[in-house]
């Protein structure tokens, strides 16, 4: 296949590009890029590589083992050659893996002898070879290049988990990975501030750059631990023991040694077995005092890893089964226009579809033209794409070391079709963000229309946004009231719909004719007026006739509004746009007044909430629902002023967010029982 000059540039410039952060990374110990980002750019580099392989060159960074070691140290050639694992990120790579290593057995014996798989926590840290004659520790070194090591046996004997005699006088050479307790990052980095030091990334960065500290008084300081999980060689020297047979044998044995072992190793018939393992460490990898970055898996059996053997760089017996990255690259394709409900436009960037935190992701605001500009997004460009847990994936940084020239600069448009009539935009005064001149463009419509049905407005089951689009195209709703005069003989006939169909979504809307006051609020698209504002508002002045009789001094003094909000809040209620609309909605709808109770006895008064992953027990809204009915108010980020982050199933980066905050987590068993009491 002949590859185009634009494909072997890709790969000439992303070669370079791995090569920088490899070293910052594995040498420097000052990444500039998550470790999920470099892993994405070795990733397509491998794909392209394996799509062309006259793209391969002699030293290729996908097959590179560790770093160089450096100047300072002395240097130690392994007895034994080290490797870096193959990395999959989801099941049905695992599967792949799986079935190719099967296909190898079948080709070498002739047949696929039975073997099984041992899973273990890969720890984010330091990978560490110790040495020992008659059981005494001798040496102690980096991975370094796999062939070449960094001798820090001084380093590695402040670590009280390693053991400097063992329980048997044995020779031994075993693999570990020594590793920074989470608990003592906060304040190795507390004191490199106080020094003017850069504090480190993460935790393996921690420990990597202490073991490579010339002072070993230092290393002891920081409280460095260790795992062991691998022998590369063993003499018994006439001891009475057994040669283990599969990798649990050997994890047994090395406890048996005296060397700390991961508790958490577990044995696995196939890879129905192994996912199992995978996703309930997904949930609790908050829950250990290591970085941890997914499953180490191995096959036990080691006569059949002796038959699989290795390829240039890894073992073919073992993989890496990432946790979902966090942070991934991909190009930007293009950077279209939203608008809202109040006529404000989003830019958002169409993105190559890519695999992030476990679901595809092909778009990601970019929030405004500022914020575009600040980070120099072009169409083309190469990003580093974020998204965690709940979190709206986000663009955090442009790669400019793999612009090619053809990159198309950004500039906002004049006139954007969405907008209705001559289609003009303008900057709104004293933001960064544009809106539509025209406050009647169908769009703007269509998304207010959509929002009022939803949850966290009137919800009305079975009201959508692809029914509202077909309502207003059918000429059947152009305005709030509308939907609540809809008529069976109305629906009946539209796509998708049916007697049984159109009587069920009558009985929803009428269901919905009630609502409370803070709600309504919510669902009117009032300009400047959230969630949170709307149940400021509720509380405050109780009835909807008192808002509308408020001046806009009496709106503005209340704790949370303002004079922006206050203006924007009277008005919508004073002008004539707005007000034979809202006459014939009041006459659909009953808009029920707020309890008469001061927020200030209500028992979640001045507390914030954060929920992160799903409750089985109530949905979102209701949740969010229920926190503010006590008082409480509900933020979408962790922040100084979080009191509680509620943590679910599946939960995202607001578990580790909470713990740099100080904020209290609750399980969802500890939440119901506050709201409760």
């Amino acid at each position: 296949m002949k590859i185009s000059p634009d494909v072997s540039k890709r790969a000439q410039k992303l070669r370079l590009l791995v090569e920088y952060h490899h070293g910052l990374y594995h040498e420097k110990d000052a990444p500039e890029i998550s470790d999920e980002a470099y892993d994405s750019l070795v990733r397509e580099l491998f794909k392209l590589e394996q799509k062309f392989p006259e793209l391969k060159v002699i030293g290729t960074p996908t097959e590179r083992v560790g770093g160089t070691p450096l100047e300072h140290f002395e240097k130690v050639i392994h007895a034994v050659s080290q490797w870096s694992f193959d990395n999959v990120f989801n099941e049905e790579e695992l599967i792949e893996w799986d079935a190719k290593i099967r296909r190898f057995l079948k080709k070498e014996q002739g047949n696929i002898p039975e073997f099984s798989f041992c899973a273990e926590h890969k720890i984010d840290g330091l990978k560490i070879i110790l040495t020992y004659k008659n059981g005494k520790f001798v040496r102690g070194a980096t991975r370094g290049d796999g062939v070449v090591g960094e001798n820090i046996t001084e380093n590695l004997k402040t670590i009280d988990a390693i053991p400097l005699t063992l329980k048997k006088p044995i020779d031994i050479i075993v693999v570990g990975e020594a590793w920074l307790p989470k608990s003592q990052l906060k304040k190795i980095n507390e004191e490199r501030l106080k020094g003017e030091e850069s504090p480190f990334a993460n935790a393996r960065n921690a420990a990597a750059g202490s073991l490579r500290q010339l002072d070993p008084k230092v290393v002891r300081k920081r409280n460095l631990s260790a795992f062991v999980y691998d022998i590369d060689f063993i003499d018994f020297k006439g001891q009475k023991s057994t040669i283990p047979k599969t990798q649990v044998d050997e994890l047994e044995l090395l406890k048996d040694l005296g060397f700390l072992v991961n508790p958490h190793f577990s044995h696995s018939l196939d890879v129905v077995g192994i996912k199992k393992s995978y996703d309930t460490w997904i949930k609790k990898r908050e829950d250990v005092d290591y970085g941890m970055d997914g499953l180490a898996i191995k096959v036990n059996e080691i006569s059949v890893q002796k038959i699989l053997g290795y390829t240039a760089k890894s073992p073919r017996y073992a993989i890496a089964y990432k946790f979902p990255a966090e942070e991934v690259t991909t190009v930007v394709e293009d950077i279209l226009f939203q608008v809202g409900r109040t006529g404000v436009i989003t830019p958002v960037a169409k993105l190559r579809p890519v695999w992030v935190d476990g679901s595809t992701v092909s778009r990601a605001t970019l929030h405004n033209e500022d914020e575009i500009r600040r980070l120099d997004i072009r169409v083309g460009d190469t990003v580093i794409l974020k998204k965690a847990g709940d979190v709206i994936p986000d663009i955090v940084r442009v790669l400019t070391e793999l612009r090619t020239g053809k990159e198309k600069v950004f500039s906002f448009p004049k006139k954007i079709t969405e907008c209705g009539g001559d289609g003009s935009i303008e900057r709104i005064p004293g933001q960064a963000a544009y809106r539509c001149v025209a406050k009647d463009s169908s769009a703007q419509l269509e998304r207010k229309l959509e929002y009022f049905v939803s949850r966290k407005a009137f919800d009305i089951d079975g009201l959508g946004k692809r029914l509202i689009k077909q309502l207003m195209e059918a000429g059947l709703v152009s305005s709030f009231a509308d939907i609540f005069t809809l008529k069976k003989g109305d629906i009946v006939n539209l796509e998708g719909f049916g007697e049984l169909s159109a009587d069920n979504l009558i009985r929803a809307i009428d269901d919905s004719r009630s609502i409370s006051l803070a709600r309504f609020l919510t669902a009117a698209s009032i300009p400047q007026v959230g969630e949170e504002t709307a149940h400021d508002l509720a509380r405050h002045f109780k009835t909807l006739d008192a808002i509308m009789s408020a001046s806009e001094a009496d709106l503005a003094s209340i704790d949370g509004v303002g004079p922006i909000i206050a203006s924007s809040v009277f008005g919508w209620f004073h002008g004539n746009a707005h007000t034979e609309s809202l006459k014939k909605l009041l006459r659909e709808v009953k808009i029920e007044s707020a309890e008469n109770v001061d927020i200030k006895d209500l028992p979640l008064s001045g507390k914030t909430f954060v929920i992160t992953g799903s409750l089985s027990s109530m949905s979102r809204d209701e949740i969010k629902e229920k926190i503010k009915s006590l008082g409480g108010s509900v933020s979408s980020a962790v922040s100084s002023k979080t009191s509680f982050v509620v943590v679910g199933s599946e939960p995202g980066e607001k578990v580790r967010q909470a713990k740099k905050f100080g904020a209290q987590t609750l399980s969802e068993d500890e939440f119901l029982a506050k709201i409760s009491s």
